[in-house]
């Protein structure tokens, strides 16, 4: 099975400075333009112009700023003619934050009746509020992006002008609300944790011991520096002499995580990314090199035109290979999308079938198909 569509709602954070400027500088210079990477700090350097790529005489013919996502059947049409153009079996709200999004519940209602899971991935400020609600409308998952643990760590990494450690304080206040909220009410809870070096082995540790078995940990390596990234990550397994269990490789795409078992029982997964490319649409691509292109072809993402209709993109640099829906479930790039998968799905089980250990250095390996 496709594991999932990743559905942007595009429901802007507080903060969420970059998109703002991005999205004022588009309306002040008209719609056909391209955004230098170098003039972005690097860890915005993914997010690009809709036209990149294209001859300037089309420009204006492909480009779009995203607009918000209604619950409507519209909404459950595109989500309907995605799973019957790649067999899917889940759908993953992000943002913006989704939490701020006035409809979530009734979106979260709709693919649960197509027959989705629904996960989604938020800061967490306000999860408390609408968790109760989409949790009954079936939210199976939360995925919680946590970017400091201390008032002190997380000032450091906001904008200045929400620098402050009062302010931090409230924000991960909220973020414990969230947790408790998910974790009554049936949610399961992740926490997000990219770990660039060393320095940032605490976080994780501060995180397992204040939360318990109310959350699993996610450890992400740090595209930017994966070999510092990897080493603190190994870090954080041997001191909590934690024991792999199991590889998980998402099929066709560049996900892929090890889980592993503390002494305690707990999880801890470890999720990092392999080189994987489309066979047509990334030969030739002048971001294919590991410098680039560090995520890969990572899955199917679906947004909606401002005024106008769904778009479903495969990468997150070239955002000129989008198509709108229609045009999408009848292209190559829809045949290309499932051909990878179901090569590399059948690819793997033949070669880790009948593989089973019972933990140690060679974990037994999971296939799943995105």
């Amino acid at each position: 099975m496709f594991r999932y569509v990743e559905s942007h709602l595009t429901e802007r954070e507080p903060e969420h400075h970059f998109q703002d400027v991005l999205l004022a500088w588009v309306r002040q210079r008209g719609r056909g333009f391209a955004l230098p990477a170098a003039q972005l700090p690097n860890a915005q350097r993914s997010v690009r112009a809709r036209t990149q790529g294209f001859p300037p005489e089309r420009q204006n013919e492909r480009c779009f700023l995203p607009g918000r996502i209604k619950a409507d059947a519209d909404f459950a049409l595109a989500l309907a003619a995605v799973r019957g153009s790649l067999p899917t079996s889940e759908v993953h709200f992000t943002g913006g934050e989704p939490t701020l999004h006035p409809e979530l519940t009734a979106l979260v209602r709709i693919a649960r009746r197509i027959g989705l899971t629904v996960g989604l991935t938020s800061n967490g400020e306000n999860g408390a509020a609408v968790l109760p609600e989409c949790a009954a409308a079936g939210l199976d998952r939360i995925n919680l992006s946590v970017f400091g643990t201390t008032p002190e760590e997380l000032a450091a990494v906001q904008a200045t002008r929400l620098a402050s450690p009062k302010l931090a304080a409230r924000k991960l206040d909220a973020l414990t609300a969230t947790i408790e909220t998910a974790s009554r009410c049936g949610v399961t809870v992740s926490a997000n944790i990219v770990i660039p070096d060393r320095d940032h082995v605490t976080r994780v540790l501060r995180v397992m011991a204040e939360h318990g078995r109310a959350v699993t940990v996610r450890m992400l390596v740090n595209l930017e520096d994966g070999g510092a990234s990897l080493a603190a990550m190994k870090e954080v397994v041997d001191r909590l002499e934690a024991v792999p269990v199991r590889r998980v490789v998402t099929a066709g795409a560049s996900d892929q995580r090890v889980r592993y078992r503390l002494p305690d029982g707990r999880p801890l997964l470890a999720k990092s990314i392999r080189p994987v490319r489309l066979p047509d649409t990334c030969a030739g691509c002048r971001f294919d090199n590991e410098r680039d292109c560090q995520e890969g072809y990572y899955g199917v993402r679906m947004y909606r035109a401002r005024s106008g209709p769904f778009v479903v993109g495969v990468c997150i640099q070239r955002m000129d290979l989008c198509l709108t829906l229609g045009e999408f479930v009848m292209s190559k790039r829809c045949a290309e999308v499932r051909g990878s998968r179901e090569e590399e799905t059948a690819r793997l089980v033949a070669r880790y079938e009948g593989a089973r250990t019972e933990g140690g250095e060679n974990p037994s390996p999971a296939v799943r198909a995105r």
